[in-house]
C-alpha cells in the first residue's frame, strides 16, 4: 500500500486474492484500519486509471490482475457533498462542484445516489433560472446529460421552459461548449419520445440548425448533424413537416437551399474515409465480406473437405464469374482509391438487401458468352466511383453552393440504395447496347448520363428515381444527344457556322485519307470454315493506288505481307456492294447456327455479279465500320 495525497492506492496485483475472498465492506474496513481512517462506511474503492468507476459487489469480478484501485469518498457521501456545493453562495465553489459533478456522473453508482437526492431537479432549476455564467452553465448541462444517459430518470418529465433555455438558438452567449452539450441534450429528447420531439421542433428553426453545419468547429458541426438527423428520422409518417419543407420546391429559398446543400455535403462526406481506404487483405472482416459475395451468388459445395489447391481453384473460378479481374486475388480489384472499400460496401449491401436481384444479375451474366457478359464486380467498382463523383463525396461544401438532391432527405442510405437501382440499370443498358467487354467504358458513360439526367429532374423519392431512370433507356439517350447536338448547332453564331462549313470539306478529306491508309495497311482475318477455323488465316489489303483489293492465305503472326505475297485480287471498280450481319452470304448459308457475336462481326463484299462475294469475320466492330468505306 502507498499513500498519495488524500487517496490510498492499492495494488491489486499483490492483493487480488485478498480482495476477491472477502466482502467488499471488509476489504475497505481493513484498509481504513491500516491507515487509521475513521468511518469506513464513508469510503469506497475506485479505479485509479481510465474510467474511474466505483467498485461494487456487482462488478468486483471484473477487476483485472494488475489494476490499480484507490480509496476515495463513498458515492453517497460524494453525492451529498456535491449536492450542497452546487447550492453554495460562492460562485467559485459552485463552479468547482459542478465541474466535479460532470466528471463523476459518468459512474452509475454515483448517479443513483445523486438522483435519489433529487439532484437532477436542482440542475434543471439552474438551467431554467439561467442566471449562471457560461462556464458554470456548461458544467451544469454536461452533468445533467451524463446523469440522464444512465436511463434512471425519464426525459418525459422535462418542462417546455427547460427546452427553451437549452435551445442553443436562443442562447444569449454563443459559447461553443454550451452549444455542443445543448445539441446533445436536444438530440436525446427528440429520440426519447414523440411529444418531446414536437416540443423541440416547435422551439428550433431548421434554418438555424442547418447553419451550424458551416462552423469550423468539427465537434459542434457533428452535434448539429446528429440533432438534425434525429429530427428527420423522428418525423415519421405522422409528422412530415421537416421533410415537407425540403421536398416542396416552392418553399425553399436560396438561403435554405444552401443550408440543405451543406447538410447533404457534410453527411455524404462521412463516406470519404471508406472511399479512400483500399482493401486490406489481412483484415479478416473485409475478407469475410469479399467471400460473402461469392457465397451469396453460388451454391458452393462444402469446402471443408477440399484440399487447399482445390479450394483455391474453386474460389478463383467463382470470383471470375463474379466479374473480378484478379480472380485469384480479388482484393487487388479493390485497391484503387477511390472508390476503395466503398465499392465493397455497396456490393455487400446489394447482395444482402436484394439477394434475388443480386443472384439474377450474377447468374444471368455468368451464363453468357465471355465477351458479352456484364462483369458484376468490375461494373460495381466503376459504378460506385461514378456515384461518388456525381454526389461529390469528399469535396468540402462551397460558400455559394445550393445544388442539393431532395431524394437525399427521403433516404437514410442514399448511396447504397442508388447503387442497387443503378447496377440493375447498368445490366439493362448493357443488353440494350448489345455490349461486349470492349464496350465497357462506353456503357459506363451512358449509365453516368442516365443517372445525372435523372437526378437533375430532382426526384423526391427512390421510387420516382427508379421509374425515371429506367424510362431513360439507351435509345432515349441517343435521341436526346441528337436533339441537343442539333439545338447546339442552331444556336451557334453565324461566324462559327461559316467557319464550320468552310472546314467541313477538309475534315471529311482527312477522315477519308485516314480510312484509306487503314485499308492500305490491311487486316488479318480468320478463315471461314466449319472445321479448324482457328488454324487458318488470310490477309486483305488495298493497293497503294486504291484500285485493287489484294487478299490471300498467310502464316500465323504475319504483320503486313507485301502485295506480291497476296495471290488473289478484286478490282475496286468491280465491287457492287457491302453487306453486313445476317444479310451476308456466309451467314445465310448457316442460318440459325451463328451466334449474335459472329453476326455482329460479319460482312461481305459482293463483286462482278451477285453470285460472287468475299466473306469476312472481323476481329472487332472497328473493322466492320471500315468495311462501309467501300460502299
Amino acid at each position: 500500500f502507498s499513500m498519495c495525497s488524500s487517496f490510498i492506492y492499492i495494488s491489486v496485483q499483490l492483493k487480488i486474492n485478498f480482495v476477491l475472498k472477502k466482502p467488499l465492506t471488509a476489504v475497505i474496513k481493513e484498509v481504513c484500519d491500516k491507515w487509521n481512517l475513521p468511518g469506513p462506511d464513508n469510503y469506497a474503492l475506485q479505479y485509479a486509471d481510465g474510467v474511474q468507476t466505483y467498485i461494487t459487489e456487482s462488478n468486483r469480478l471484473d477487476i483485472k490482475n494488475g489494476s490499480i484501485l484507490r480509496l476515495t469518498k463513498a458515492p453517497g457521501r460524494c453525492a451529498e457533498d456535491l449536492y450542497k456545493g452546487i447550492q453554495s453562495s460562492d460562485s467559485g465553489v459552485r463552479c468547482d462542484s459542478l465541474k466535479l459533478l460532470a466528471d463523476v456522473s459518468t459512474d452509475i453508482t454515483f448517479a443513483q445516489e445523486f438522483i435519489s437526492r433529487d439532484g437532477h431537479s436542482l440542475l434543471v432549476k439552474i438551467v431554467e433560472d439561467a442566471h449562471e455564467a457560461p462556464l458554470i452553465m456548461t458544467h451544469t448541462l454536461t452533468a445533467f446529460m451524463e446523469l440522464m444517459d444512465h436511463g434512471i430518470v425519464s426525459w418525459e418529465n422535462l418542462s417546455s421552459v427547460f427546452i427553451k433555455k437549452v435551445n442553443f438558438g436562443n442562447a444569449k452567449v454563443l459559447d461553443t461548449s454550451i452549444q455542443q452539450v445543448s445539441l446533445a441534450i436536444l438530440e436525446s429528447m427528440v429520440l426519447s419520445s414523440s411529444s418531446l420531439f414536437n416540443e423541440v421542433k416547435h422551439e428550433i428553426t431548421l434554418e438555424r440548425l442547418v447553419s451550424h453545419l458551416q462552423v469550423t468547429n468539427q465537434q459542434l458541426q457533428t452535434k448539429a448533424m446528429a440533432l438534425l438527423m434525429a429530427m428527420l428520422l423522428a418525423g415519421g409518417e405522422a409528422d412530415r413537416q421537416v421533410r415537407n419543407i425540403i421536398h416542396s420546391s416552392s418553399s425553399v429559398g436560396d438561403e435554405m437551399a444552401h443550408y440543405l446543400y451543406v447538410l447533404q455535403t457534410v453527411r455524404l462526406n462521412h463516406l470519404e474515409a471508406r472511399m479512400r481506404t483500399p482493401l486490406d487483405s489481412y483484415n479478416q472482416e473485409q475478407r469475410d465480406m469479399l467471400h460473402g459475395l461469392r457465397q451469396a451468388a453460388f451454391e458452393t459445395e462444402s469446402e471443408s473437405g477440399l484440399s487447399n489447391e482445390r479450394r483455391r481453384s474453386l474460389c478463383a473460378k467463382e470470383f471470375k464469374k463474379l466479374g473480378f479481374s484478379n480472380n485469384s486475388n480479388p482484393g487487388l480489384d479493390l485497391s484503387r482509391c477511390p472508390p476503395g472499400l466503398l465499392a465493397l460496401d455497396t456490393m455487400a449491401y446489394f447482395a444482402s438487401r436484394y439477394p434475388d436481384a443480386y443472384s439474377r444479375f450474377v447468374l444471368e451474366n455468368s451464363s453468357r458468352e465471355d465477351k458479352h457478359e456484364c462483369p458484376f464486380a468490375r461494373s460495381s467498382i466503376q459504378l460506385t466511383l461514378i456515384l461518388c463523383e456525381i454526389l461529390r463525396i469528399g469535396e468540402p461544401p462551397s460558400e455559394t453552393g445550393s445544388d442539393y438532391h431532395p431524394i437525399f432527405f427521403a433516404q437514410d442510405r442514399l448511396l447504397e440504395e442508388l447503387f442497387c437501382i443503378c447496377i440493375q440499370l447498368l445490366n439493362k443498358t448493357w443488353k440494350e447496347m448489345r455490349a461486349t467487354q470492349e464496350d465497357f467504358d462506353k456503357v459506363m458513360q451512358v449509365v453516368r448520363e442516365q443517372i445525372t439526367r435523372t437526378l437533375s429532374s430532382k426526384p423526391t423519392s427512390l421510387e420516382l428515381f427508379k421509374n425515371k431512370v429506367n424510362v431513360l433507356n439507351y435509345s432515349e439517350i441517343l435521341k436526346l444527344r441528337q436533339t441537343e447536338r442539333l439545338h447546339q448547332e442552331e444556336t451557334l453564331a453565324p461566324p462559327v457556322l461559316e467557319l464550320k462549313e468552310r472546314l467541313k470539306p477538309e475534315l471529311l478529306e482527312l477522315i477519308r485519307q485516314q480510312r484509306l491508309n487503314r485499308l492500305c495497311h490491311g487486316t488479318l482475318f480468320r478463315k471461314i470454315s466449319s472445321r479448324r477455323r482457328q488454324d487458318k488465316l488470310w490477309y486483305c489489303r488495298l493497293s497503294p493506288n486504291h484500285k485493287v483489293l489484294h487478299y490471300g492465305d498467310v502464316e500465323e503472326e504475319t504483320e503486313m505481307p507485301s502485295i506480291e505475297a497476296l495471290q488473289e485480287k478484286i478490282p475496286v471498280a468491280d465491287i457492287k456492294s457491302v453487306v453486313t450481319g445476317k444479310d451476308c452470304p456466309h451467314m445465310k448459308e448457316n442460318k440459325g447456327k451463328q451466334t449474335k457475336e459472329v453476326l455482329d462481326l460479319a460482312f461481305s463484299i459482293t463483286y462482278d455479279v451477285e453470285e460472287y462475294s468475299l466473306n469476312f469475320i472481323a476481329s472487332s466492330r472497328t473493322d466492320v465500320s471500315l468495311s462501309y468505306f467501300f460502299g
